[in-house]
């Protein structure tokens, strides 16, 4: 589940992982900085035209979204009955688009090549006294934790669902929560025990 890297030739697994991270950063923050429904739903028809060019399937861009689908459901449904369906429509459209660029960065680019990439554009941290390759790291790792949150919270709910707990959201979390921690730990272990010292 860590790795979740396909292989590929396309220039979109040819450009460097900084780039890519740099591009991923500035769309995010320029998603959530435009109030055009119109510009929203061209960037997600953009974003979904860069799996095909990357030689990904369609089916991959939904396989980032289906494990979030209930709460992107529950998004639209409390924004549509608190500030109306359009406004619904316009928070789920750009979280959406959100989850599907970060999926198509972890599905094209090696985790190592995201941590080298990152460390490289954070030399500047050294003269503060940070360590640019800890701080790469954790970015890395929360951005490769978004797709896999996601497929942990849909396996919950669908255990949970046979249970007929899936309406209980106190019956997700708990189960996600400690599964992300437990997953957490053991990627804790793997770094300690390869010596990972940047």
């Amino acid at each position: 589940m860590f790795d979740l890297f396909r292989p590929g030739h396309s220039f979109l697994h040819r450009l460097p992982a900084g780039t890519k991270v740099l591009l991923l950063a500035v769309s995010g923050t320029l998603v959530f900085l435009v109030d055009e429904i119109v510009i929203i739903v061209a960037f997600l028809a953009v974003v979904l035209t860069l799996y095909p060019l990357a030689r990904l399937p369609l089916t991959s861009a939904w396989a980032q979204l289906r494990p979030a689908l209930w709460i992107l459901v529950a998004i639209l449904v409390a924004q549509g009955l608190i500030n109306g369906w359009f406004v619904g429509f316009f928070v789920v459209a750009r979280f959406a688009a959100l989850l599907l660029l970060a999926g198509l960065l972890t599905l094209t680019t090696r985790v190592s090549d995201m941590v080298e990439g990152m460390e490289r554009g954070l030399w500047v941290l050294r003269y503060v006294g940070v360590n640019p390759g800890k701080v790469s790291l954790a970015l890395s790792l929360a951005l490769r934790f978004i797709p896999v949150l996601a497929t942990i919270t849909g396996e919950v709910r669908e255990a949970q669902k046979v249970r007929g707990l899936d309406r209980s959201v106190i019956a997700v979390a708990i189960p996600v929560v400690v599964r992300t921690l437990r997953m957490s730990d053991e990627i804790a272990d793997a770094i300690e025990t390869r010596g990972y010292g940047p």
